[in-house]
């Protein structure tokens, strides 16, 4: 178990916070032992060493000869009222990359260290500003690309994750109390432990567990995007629709046949939540190497896929091979959400031949049968129905309501599976007559794997892992 370390034994550490680039201002951020007394020795203006906690003093910045950098303002916060718990300066500089790199490397001078990946937010947590799950969702808002993933990180930042799991871990802290105070009496043979209050004390954390197992394919979704794969025969429309939904041309849209070759992959946000949109080549035989790399392609992306909408052009004989195509991917869809649509509605022909030389035609009435959707992607009719039945379709088995608490985080939805097999070994073992000792050991395994969410036990290699995502200055 990870201890929370003095704020005071830190060295200080600085990084420039904001993006890399011409802009109003950069901020500059240091924390540690000692961080003001080192920027008060480049910095010319106010005594901020003798300053107050929460003020910002104006000043000018200057080098190891006395030279001014920039004029700044700098930011004061005492520990442990501070993001880090340490003592900490935000220096706010001109935002040209060369003066926010002169400003940082003149602070370097001083003997400050140049921060790691995410090192600013690892000392919020071992100093105990935030727990572990907090600390991940402080990376999970900064590379949020969609408003549900902003808010899915928010709330677990302000602890709704942490304050759940700790709930449901104290009641196996006491159902663990009681079977270990029972043993320790063993040779009186007094019972502390009512094994139906610990067996309906372990249903209720069961239960819970379970309530956030399954809010875990609406976290990911949420969190990495829904990835939504177009597929269809060649020239059905795909390429269009991608424009479309996105608003901008970032697929080549020709009339010849075998135009996509490869997977384009597009983020496209809808309702507040993203769609990864992938344009897949056309599903044909072809001897063109190219060509059957992409349609390959295609089929790969289709088994990785969220959601699956294939296209067909009204304007085209729906053929019997065609249909069998389609059943086809539906079968291999399983469970995948697939959504069949009809395309250029608009430039449909009052009347098709129901027969031609080369296939066998099925009949528009057949067809009609196992569409869901007829749109015009050049004219927009059916797209906002079919952005709608997208993200329907995307979290129909998700029971996603938009304010649940969610598990967005592999590694929070793997610790409670854990967590939840040794609730379970010991519910059975409780049935079983299993003694207190043997009930004891899956217990603890289960409050450790609990405790690797919040932080409360942890090691090295996780806060490694973790850590690594942050970007330099958070």
């Amino acid at each position: 178990m990870t201890e929370s370390s003095n704020s005071t034994d830190k060295e200080p550490i600085a990084a420039i916070a904001t993006p890399i680039g011409e802009g109003g201002i950069a901020v500059i951020r240091i924390s540690g032992r000692g961080a003001i007394a080192k920027v008060q020795e480049r910095f010319k203006g106010k005594d901020i060493d003798k300053a107050t906690s929460h003020t910002i003093h104006f000043g000018r910045l200057v080098d190891e000869q006395g030279r001014l950098v920039d004029e700044v303002l700098v930011s004061l916060f005492h520990s442990p009222r501070s993001y880090t718990g340490e003592e900490t300066v935000e220096i706010s500089c001109h935002g040209g990359i060369l003066v926010t790199q002169r400003v940082y490397e003149t602070l370097l001078a001083t003997g400050i260290r140049a921060a790691e990946a995410g090192e600013f937010t690892q000392r919020a947590f071992l100093n105990g500003k935030l727990g572990l799950e907090q600390a991940e969702a402080v990376a999970d808002l900064i590379h949020a690309r969609s408003v549900k993933a902003v808010d899915a990180a928010n709330q677990q930042l302000f602890g709704s994750l942490g304050a759940y799991v700790k709930e449901f871990r104290q009641q196996i802290i006491d159902a663990t109390a009681m079977i270990e105070l029972e043993l320790d009496f063993i040779e009186e043979d007094v019972e502390f432990a009512n094994k139906e209050q610990l067996q309906q004390m372990l249903q209720g954390v069961k239960k819970a567990i379970h309530m956030l197992l399954e809010s875990y394919e609406a976290g990911r979704l949420v969190k990495d995007g829904i990835k939504t794969v177009l597929i269809g025969r060649p020239n059905a429309g795909k390429s269009t629709l991608l424009n479309a939904l996105v608003g901008t041309d970032r697929a080549i849209v020709t009339d010849i046949a075998g135009t996509t070759r490869d997977t384009v992959d597009v983020e496209w946000n809808h309702g507040g939540l993203l769609f990864r949109l992938i344009d897949t080549a056309g599903l044909r035989e072809t001897k063109n190497r190219v060509e059957a790399e992409g349609v390959r392609r295609s089929q790969t992306a289709v088994k990785e896929a969220d959601v699956i909408v294939y296209l067909r052009d009204l304007n085209e004989y729906f053929t019997s091979e065609e249909k069998d195509e389609i059943d086809r991917l539906q079968a291999s869809a399983s469970d995948t959400p697939f959504i069949v649509i009809g395309t250029q509605f608009d430039r449909l022909s009052p009347t098709q031949p129901l027969v031609n030389d080369q296939h066998t035609i099925i009949k528009e009435s057949d067809w009609s049968a196992i569409e869901d959707l007829r749109i015009s992607a050049s004219t927009g009719l059916g797209l906002p129905e079919l952005k709608d039945r997208i993200k329907e379709e995307a979290l129909r088995q998700t029971h996603y309501d938009g304010a649940s608490l969610l598990v967005t985080s592999s590694r929070h939805r793997d610790a409670l599976e854990k967590t939840m097999s040794h609730v379970e070994a010991a519910l059975t073992g409780l049935k079983g007559g299993l003694t207190g000792d043997f009930l004891a050991i899956d217990l603890h395994a289960a409050l450790h794997n609990l405790g690797t969410i919040t932080g409360e036990i942890t090691n090295e290699d996780i806060l490694d892992s973790i850590f690594s995502r942050f970007c330099i200055g958070k």
